[in-house]
């Protein structure tokens, strides 16, 4: 993990935990990659990209969200450029991710992607293209207005869990609100630690409006009562794979200043089954 992140997290924890609670919060820490604009002066080399216009293969159809019509195009990452080795999800080694989502360009926001609701499911997608395989870009539908390309490089960032992510439920034997992994100064201070546009690939998601894994826990589920124990055990089988921001530079909002956030089972990507992907999206 990267030392400028990981030790002031440390620093953190033990800024406001006990000696023993902090050392097990820490032992919670995961890697990810963060993904930044690239500029003339960043020699880092450029991994993917936002917007645009996606390289597809002939035969491949642009994604489609029945009854509602096509997705667009967010954003593609070349995985054997990803600094990767040092994640702790097992990306690809080569070829190409392309992520789609039906955007609201279509009818203003009226159909939502909603992890509960299965017949929304179709309105994300993340293809997965074997780098063997030949590609061309693809023009976009004419109903759709293709987003502005941003180039992006990728850093490695250490991420912590947020205090109500069940992960530390786990570690401290279901924590109660009154643990001090879950007093008031340590949250702010955690919600205050990463700034600025954060699109992320791997390690925990920056959250909006609480935990993203029990949203898509609970749509994998059927959707049962929020109470249900069993939302919670299946949350921790699922991984944050990418998650991206609101951006000017890319002239992408989603919602109020919302984050888009796929999620996947291990085993699920240890295989690339990315149609096994979950969308879930938060805003302020």
């Amino acid at each position: 993990m990267t030392h400028e992140t990981a030790d002031r997290l440390r620093q953190l924890a033990h800024t406001h935990l006990p000696e023993h609670t902090a050392e097990r919060w820490i032992g919670l820490l995961r890697p990810s990659l963060r993904l930044h604009r690239h500029t003339a002066a960043d020699p880092a080399t450029v991994v993917g990209r936002l917007g645009g216009l996606p390289h597809l293969p002939k035969e491949e159809p642009w994604p489609v969200w029945e009854g509602h019509g096509p997705l667009a195009f967010i954003a593609s990452l070349d995985c054997g450029l990803l600094p990767s080795a040092d994640l702790d999800i097992a990306l690809p080694a080569d070829g190409t991710l392309a992520f789609f989502y039906f955007d609201g360009q279509l009818d203003d926001g009226c159909a939502v992607v909603d992890p509960g609701d299965p017949d929304g499911w179709a309105g994300a997608r993340v293809l997965y293209i074997p780098a063997h395989v030949p590609v061309a870009e693809r023009a976009a539908p004419r109903e759709i207005r293709p987003y502005p390309e941003v180039r992006l490089t990728a850093h490695l960032e250490t991420t912590a869990p947020e205090p109500q992510h069940p992960v530390v439920s786990r570690a401290f034997d279901s924590t109660p609100d009154d643990h001090p992994a879950r007093h008031r100064d340590f949250e702010s201070a955690l919600w205050n630690f990463f700034e600025g546009t954060e699109h992320r690939i791997g390690g925990y998601a920056t959250t909006v409006q609480g935990e993203v894994e029990l949203e898509v826990a609970r749509g994998a589920l059927g959707s049962p009562a929020w109470d249900d124990p069993r939302i919670a055990e299946e949350a921790l089988r699922w991984v944050l794979l990418a998650q991206f921001d609101t951006d000017d530079d890319a002239d992408m909002m989603w919602g109020d200043c919302g984050v888009l956030y796929w999620l996947i089972r291990p085993e699920d990507l240890a295989r690339h089954r990315f149609d096994r992907a979950m969308l879930t999206w938060q805003c302020g």
